[in-house]
């Protein structure tokens, strides 16, 4: 794999589609760790899949949560994944054995969480209607951002590429750049659409490489900014944006956006269909618009760090985009020619001679150079993709890969634990997740020798002032006509068990009638068709008292 051939003089952009991940559940959010070999879909059953994005493969599945993953963030160095639940809950994942080390727990729903891109001790959050909230894992403490305004708390907030600084961004349209460490104000200033108008801010996402950023806001326009030029402005500037990208025809509005690896591209997903718009940041010109199925609604983008590719998910499934490789024989041999049609061969006089007698003479001067130079096989130089600008070497404890066990097609009695004879040993066991599609941990039996798992740290963060009844905008708005629907259901008590299932089989002569209007046949007269009729009841009462229970519990 030459990463340094991906610098070509084309387009560095995808084009076409390029298959699916299919999660077995459906997918909601994803997000590519550092190097792009693994990509972490968070799904809506709580499970977290874990692919391994060079085999198109499940490495892991995490049974992480009850409700579902509304947003993911990998560590730098690989190894942690922390997510946050529609049910109010943050959590710390170790990505290799799918533990959970730590949890917390807010008062209000979470919109997105962001690990520290250097510090792997801090995580940002911004809960719903509520400053936002910077964690330090390491003691479990919390330091609440100050705001602009304490009446507008719908903020969204950001690292800026190094973690130095954090940007955030108000309804009003009010951007604060936070010292990190201090929480000190350093710069602000306001985004307007015009004279004096303002507009909420939706996103703030910023480039891997460079020090742009853009801020998606509710205006229906992308605008791209110079961090440089932001902190030179200091307080209350006016800073110009470097570019306004937006849909002239169709004024379109946007769910998700994110730069290219190479910051050289912004990608947009339309919040009203399944359509990519792609805007090149020098220029900015649109230079393509990817459309997926039609009827569907996007719900994430992410850009591969390193590759022209780009992954959606609409429908709950996870897209792949990518460019369309042509395969260019001529490139093995430059005398290599490709036949429209078939030409008959003509040998050449010495082709398939032993010993080639017109061959000439190589030079002396070119053959004693190439053996006198030495070919150094063991240093290894460091790929310049995967390193920042402030660094010369890669981050050798990195994890770029996950294990997968092998397949058995017999497996014995207990193919998770140890065999019989060294149940004294300690055998690391590998996550067969991945093949059995079930990451439920409690499947796999303790043996005497493997440790119990400690149970994660769960701290309750509190908010002041901040509302405890709001629901996740992913699962619907608070008081709408769905929520109604939903908690009317049938009506309840005695009077609905006859509209649930409302077959009653005749009793036949030697059957036994119940109070609750079961058959079951018991005399010689019943026969096999009472024994029929009765087994259908005792499964139409079952599926009538589940049913029920889950009319009145409602959907998740």
């Amino acid at each position: 794999m030459n990463l340094e051939l991906l610098e070509s003089f084309g387009q560095n952009y995808p084009e076409e589609a390029d298959g699916t991940l299919d999660c077995i559940s459906m997918a909601l959010t994803c997000t590519f760790n550092r190097w792009g070999t693994l990509l972490a879909v968070g799904c809506n059953d709580g499970r977290i899949v874990i692919w391994d994005f060079l085999t198109r493969g499940i490495a892991k599945i995490i049974s992480a949560h009850i409700h579902p993953v509304c947003s993911l963030c990998w560590s730098r160095d690989g190894h942690k994944l922390v997510s946050a639940s529609t049910d109010n809950i943050v959590s710390l994942w170790d990505v290799l054995t799918g533990d959970c080390d730590q949890r917390f727990r807010f008062p209000s729903p979470i919109l997105k969480l962001q690990y520290h891109p250097r510090d792997l001790d801090k995580v940002l959050v911004c809960p719903m209607k509520s400053a936002p909230v910077l964690l330090t894992l390491s003691d479990s403490k919390h330091v609440v951002l100050p705001v602009d305004d304490d009446s507008d708390l719908n903020v969204v907030a950001a690292f800026d590429r190094r973690g130095e600084y954090i940007y955030t961004g108000n309804a009003k349209g009010k951007i604060l750049v936070l010292n990190t460490d201090t929480q000190d104000l350093v710069a602000s200033f306001r985004v307007t659409t015009g004279t004096s108008n303002t507009t909420a801010i939706k996103s703030i996402e910023f480039a891997r490489k460079g020090s742009c950023f853009l801020i998606n806001t509710a205006d229906r326009i992308i605008r791209v900014y110079d961090g440089r030029e932001i902190l030179t402005c200091g307080r209350d500037g006016e800073p110009e944006p470097m570019q306004k990208l937006q849909d002239l025809v169709n004024r379109t509005p946007w769910k998700r956006c994110c730069f290219s690896g190479d910051g050289e591209y912004i990608v947009a997903g339309s919040a009203r269909q399944h359509a990519l718009y792609i805007w090149e940041k020098s220029i900015g010109n649109l230079v393509k618009i990817l459309h997926g199925t039609r009827g569907e609604l996007l719900l994430d983008v992410a850009w591969h760090p390193v590759r022209p590719i780009i992954a959606s998910i609409s429908s709950g499934v996870v897209s792949i985009w990518a460019q369309n490789q042509v395969e260019n024989w001529s490139a093995f041999a430059p005398d290599f020619k490709e036949l429209d049609e078939n030409v008959e061969y003509e040998e050449r006089e010495s082709e398939f001679d032993i010993e080639d007698e017109d061959k000439s003479e190589p030079e002396q001067t070119g053959a004693d150079a190439a053996e006198d130079e030495e070919v150094d096989v063991t240093s290894v130089d460091p790929i310049v993709a995967f390193c920042s600008s402030d660094e010369e070497l890669e981050d050798f404890k990195a994890l770029l890969y996950l294990p997968i066990a092998p397949e058995v097609e017999d497996p014995e009695e207990n193919p998770f634990g140890p065999p019989p004879d060294a149940a004294g040993q300690t055998t690391p066991v590998e996550d067969v997740s991945a093949h059995t599609g079930s990451g439920d941990k409690k499947r796999q039996p303790s043996s005497e020798g493997v440790p119990p798992k400690k149970k994660a740290r769960t701290t309750t963060i509190e908010l002041q002032g901040v509302p405890s009844d709001e629901v996740h905008p992913l699962l619907g708005v608070k008081g709408d006509s769905k929520s109604k629907k939903k908690t009317a259901g049938r009506p309840k008590g005695s009077k609905g068990k006859e509209k649930d299932f409302p077959f009653r089989p005749k009793p036949y002569r030697g059957d036994r009638v119940y109070p609750d209007g079961a058959v079951a046949g018991g005399g010689a007269g019943g026969g096999m068709k009472g024994r029929a009729e009765g087994g259908l009841t005792a499964a139409g009462s079952l599926v009538s008292q589940s049913y029920k229970q889950h009319d009145i519990g409602g959907l998740d």
